[in-house]
């Protein structure tokens, strides 16, 4: 099996638990406005073999104890298949597996059932509750991904929900709406709030993209404060 890989990354600390080797995958369907990756959307990425990612992982398996292995992009599940293959020689290895996606595309299919015999964390992003907002802030429907995260409760599987705050996610309304929707899910082991950034700007400058958003990270006020929504015990 063939995967299109745009990079990888040896020491991770922000994509799961403990020290991991990420592999960051090409494609993504979603274009939102705060992307930092902009180059993983399009292009072909370079071609390698499962069995040859796993072969860089394992440079590196004696610094993953308690860490593990992440596929992250761009958006893992538009390589379906590689990502099943790859996880599978991790999870012979003796490796924990994470994916870090926003579930879209998700179709519900069998092969999402072998997906989850070899990943042992999803990291979830959801952009948004609201369906429309969620469009405008993405170009897609937020549906899949909150499937997703309904697919992954029933079959109580890990996940940890991330949700990127800035101005256009941060109203106190949404944020509690977000906590309600995560109020009904019974895998959730954490919710992370993500601070936008501006630290892919200059990958749009060098791709000749128009960079979506002029205004500057939250403050550290509006940080806290989704934070304690997010995670607040409901009554």
């Amino acid at each position: 099996m063939i995967g299109r890989i745009h990079s990888t990354e040896s020491f991770g600390t922000v994509d799961g638990p403990g020290i991991r080797f990420v592999v960051f995958l090409m494609g993504c369907p979603l274009r939102c406005l705060y992307c930092h990756n902009p180059d993983t959307w399009t292009g072909g990425g370079t071609p390698m073999e499962a069995k040859d990612v796993l072969r860089e992982i394992l440079k590196y398996k004696s610094y993953l104890k308690g860490g593990g292995v992440t596929l992250s992009g761009g958006e893992p599940l538009l390589q379906l298949d590689f990502c099943i293959e790859l996880l599978t020689l991790c999870k012979q290895e003796g490796l924990h597996t994470a994916i870090d996606t926003a579930a879209y595309p998700f179709d519900g299919s069998e092969k999402y059932e072998e997906l989850l015999a070899v990943t042992d964390l999803f990291l979830l992003d959801i952009k948004h509750i609201d369906d429309e907002t969620y469009r405008k802030i993405t170009g897609r429907s937020n549906q899949s991904c909150l499937a997703f995260a309904k697919y992954l409760s029933d079959r109580r599987k890990p996940m940890w929900i991330r949700h990127v705050l800035f101005s256009g996610t941060d109203d106190d309304a949404s944020l509690r709406s977000l906590r309600a929707f995560i109020g009904t899910l019974s895998s959730v082991e954490k919710v992370q709030v993500l601070p936008y950034h501006t630290l892919g700007k200059e990958k749009y400058e060098k791709l000749g993209i128009p960079y979506p958003l002029t205004e500057a990270p939250p403050s550290a006020e509006r940080v806290e404060n989704a934070k304690i929504i997010l995670t607040e015990v409901s009554q």
